[in-house]
């Protein structure tokens, strides 16, 4: 029996249970399967900069499984999956936007997701539309998604302490690089000072 055969693997049991997760490194110590995988053996999306797209299955309460290739049916579409995944993150994690204490602003969700909002366009579109500014964004980790008013220098400097704290303390890093979602031009993009 091949794996996407067994019940816990078979695409109606999992489709709707498939999320998204923003890695830099190909690890994660939360996950099932987490500590060794690849791009050999798991569907992995190139998406900006260093960033890459992995697929976790959720299972009982707080638990995610990494999705392998083995548990995905034959001819499976990667872009399809990947379209599936943002449609049950928005539809199943809540976003919230927080104000920090310097004046940045950092979304929260369940500990698990918030990096994943960096694919999320509707967020930042709405975020440029309030700020009327381009947004400087961070990741320091899987649970952390710093942004600020590209126009403010000194909030995106505090911002950028916040992030070094944030990535020193976590177990899931991810990176200190900096993006950029451009208000005019409604694009996410690699930060260039």
């Amino acid at each position: 029996m091949k794996k996407y055969e067994e019940s816990r693997y078979q695409w109606e049991e999992i489709r709707e249970k498939i999320y998204p997760w923003i890695k830099k490194e190909l690890t994660d110590t939360h996950a099932l399967g987490g500590k060794h995988f690849s791009e050999k053996d798991a569907p992995v999306v190139a998406f900006l900069g260093d960033l890459k797209i992995i697929f976790v299955i959720k299972r009982q309460g707080d638990t995610y499984e990494v999705l392998k290739d083995s548990m995905l049916p034959p001819g499976c579409d990667i872009e399809e999956l990947y379209h599936t995944a943002c449609e049950n993150l928005v539809r199943d994690v809540e976003f919230v936007i927080g104000n920090t204490w310097y004046g940045a602003f950092a979304i929260l969700a369940d500990g698990h997701n918030e990096a994943t909002a960096i694919c999320l366009k509707h967020i930042w579109q709405v975020c440029v539309d309030k700020l009327k500014d381009d947004l400087v964004i961070m990741l320091p980790a899987k649970d952390t998604v710093l942004f600020a008013p590209a126009g403010q220098p000194q909030v995106v400097e505090k911002m950028e302490e916040h992030a070094r704290m944030a990535w020193d303390q976590s177990a899931d890093r991810i990176g200190m690089e900096k993006f950029c979602f451009l208000a005019d031009r409604r694009e996410l993009v690699v930060y260039e000072e």
